[in-house]
């Protein structure tokens, strides 16, 4: 999707909700929208500082990623650690993660049966499905491997 609709839709959303398009709004849905990483508010908060510009404060970010989430801009996925990362949604094609609970590496992935299997549930269930995400909790391949070596030491000390 072009940049510029892009904009313009979020311009509309903070018209219609009474706000306007601030230097500091502006800052945070370029910023937004310059990375192609999942990054979380603080993350997000110190790029903005370190770069020129005028100071965005981190209640602003919070906000701004919210009315963004909230316009379907972006979207958030919980790390299993507390903490919230986003990444920017419009134009690219739905998919899945993959988190690691020990390091928080999160890795994308997208799968057809999967989403096949999610769409002839909803519809067996009379349910008109939106949106969905999933997320798929467990240990990355070099944490698998910490987690096995630390419980084969454990075992030999026994």
């Amino acid at each position: 999707m072009n940049h510029s609709v892009i904009r313009k839709r979020f311009e509309q959303l903070l018209r219609s909700q009474n706000l306007k398009f601030t230097s500091q709004r502006e800052r945070i849905f370029e910023r937004t929208f310059l990375t192609h990483q999942h990054f979380s508010a603080d993350t997000l908060h110190s790029w903005l500082k370190e770069e020129d510009g005028p100071r965005v404060s981190r209640a602003t970010v919070y906000r701004t990623l919210r009315l963004l989430e909230e316009g379907g801009f972006i979207a958030s996925v919980e790390t299993g650690r507390g903490e919230f990362v986003y990444e920017h949604i419009l134009g690219h094609q739905h998919h899945d993660h993959l988190i690691c609970l020990d390091c928080s590496k999160l890795e994308e992935f997208r799968n057809d049966t999967i989403e096949r299997l999610q769409d002839e549930v909803a519809e067996s269930k009379g349910f008109t499905l939106v949106r969905h995400s999933l997320r798929l909790e467990g240990y990355c391949r070099s944490c698998s491997r910490k987690r096995d070596s630390a419980s084969k030491r454990e075992g030999e000390s026994s």
